[in-house]
């Protein structure tokens, strides 16, 4: 992929937003017509919801049936519709895992034109909360360097959806080098739920004055709310709750503008560590 002019208006990224379910076929089929469609509307790098390889509302055995290498067939359509469309594609998807008899992974994969898998992560933070228990079925990724990936001249991290609670996951993002933070998410609908999504995604945004760019799962099991939000918060791209991609252009310049204003990262007395025991 050529990098962006430095003339032009910075890099176009897209958040889509779907429902994926227990269709596998048909979640592949709906990723690529939305990849198409956010192609056609400019976009270079596409995000797509956690779970986009398959998915229902309850967890329980047959997700580890269904779970799938990295290299399986779900990343080799996806490193198929990359090249094809030479864009990069951010998906989430079920990863079947070593040693695990009963849990899977719950994985994010970066591919780029070409089919290379530029970028991998395994969520950090398992959602145990609001009545539900993901850690029964799902493995927590260890915890690594972050791997960050270049597409039109910035840098790019990955994390999911519950991560987005614990800010020090994005801290550590932004330390290894990344301009903006692909975050696909399964944010389940419930009580002040979709405020809780647009508070913590901004905050994200605004603490590491960096873009994040969110995709969930359209309702009715997902809350919706795709968006993109700029270091200042701003959130320059958002869907509502219909099946749809937004198309936002991120840059450098913008960035730098943000951090001259806000040397908040400069300033900051405090570094990220793991937390022992």
């Amino acid at each position: 992929m050529e990098p962006v002019d430095a003339a032009s208006p910075g890099f176009p990224i897209a958040v889509a937003q779907f429902a994926p379910d227990a269709d596998a076929d048909a979640n592949l089929a709906e990723i690529t017509r939305l990849a198409e469609l956010a192609v056609a509307r400019g976009a270079r790098l596409v995000v797509f919801p956690e779970y986009s390889s398959w998915f229902t509302p309850e967890p329980g055995p047959e997700w580890h049936a269904k779970a799938e290498r990295v290299g399986g067939r779900f990343t080799e359509r996806l490193a198929e519709l990359a090249t094809r469309l030479d864009v990069h594609l951010v998906a989430g998807m079920i990863e079947r895992l070593d040693g695990e008899e009963h849990r899977v992974g719950n994985t994010v994969v970066a591919v780029a034109p070409g089919g290379d898998i530029v970028a991998r992560y395994r969520k950090l933070h398992l959602y145990d909360a609001f009545g539900q228990r993901e850690s029964a079925w799902v493995a927590p990724g260890e915890i690594a360097a972050p791997e960050v990936f270049e597409a039109g001249g910035l840098r790019f991290g990955l994390q999911t959806c519950y991560d987005v609670r614990f800010p020090e996951v994005t801290r550590r993002i932004v330390d290894a080098g990344a301009d903006v933070v692909c975050m696909p998410a399964e944010w389940v609908r419930g009580p002040l739920k979709e405020s809780h999504w647009r508070v913590l995604t901004t905050a994200r945004a605004l603490e590491n004055t960096m873009y994040v760019a969110a995709a969930d799962h359209a309702p009715p099991v997902g809350a919706g709310n795709s968006m993109v939000v700029d270091p200042m918060g701003v959130e320059v791209a958002t869907i509502g709750e219909g099946t749809d991609v937004a198309v936002a252009w991120v840059s450098r310049e913008r960035i730098e503008a943000v951090r001259r204003l806000n040397p908040a990262l400069a300033l900051r007395r405090f570094d990220v560590t793991e937390r022992r025991g």
